[in-house]
């Protein structure tokens, strides 16, 4: 099923909140109960991406169009890309990275249409994933993505990086 992609606004903030819940009962599931703890995203958070601009939503097509998932998707450069271990960027061009790609579970391929969408906006992407979360692992390596090494975010956890360039732009 195809989806549209739309920036959020905020009278999206509480069907994302519920995604999100989704989504963590889906990743303790597949065994990765350690990446979205501690009320991880906040509301609060995700309200300041829509206030700049950077939060989206995918719809389904159609007259009955329903929110299945969202994704951030900010202009580089991501400090917490500036130091990587156990690898290297394969280049310092401009990028966007894809944080906290989320769906409710109704719509196969969100991942792929959605990484085909940010590679329209930027032929260079990252993104980051914990170690125990082995299914976007998967589907990031399925979309292209080669993993670089590893990276630490704000609160010092380690995240396995991912990098992919559209070589045709």
């Amino acid at each position: 099923m195809d989806i549209k992609i739309r920036k959020a606004d905020y009278a999206d903030l509480d069907r994302i909140m519920e995604i999100f819940e989704v989504a963590k009962k889906f990743m303790v599931s597949t065994g990765n109960p350690n990446q979205w703890i501690n009320g991880y995203p906040q509301r609060e958070l995700i309200a300041g991406e829509i206030a700049e601009g950077c939060c989206y939503v995918c719809l389904t097509c159609g007259g009955n169009e329903k929110i299945v998932a969202t994704f951030c998707f900010i202009e580089g450069p991501d400090p917490t890309y500036s130091y990587i271990e156990d690898g290297e960027w394969p280049d310092d061009e401009p990028y966007y990275v894809i944080h906290r790609l989320a769906s409710d579970e109704s719509v196969h391929g969100i991942t792929k249409q959605c990484i085909e969408w940010c590679m329209r906006i930027s032929p260079c992407l990252r993104v980051d994933t914990h170690s125990d979360n082995k299914v976007m692992q998967h589907l990031l390596v399925k979309n292209g993505f080669t993993r670089c090494g590893i990276i630490y975010v704000a609160n010092g956890t380690p995240r396995i990086a991912f990098y992919k360039k559209n070589r045709l732009q």
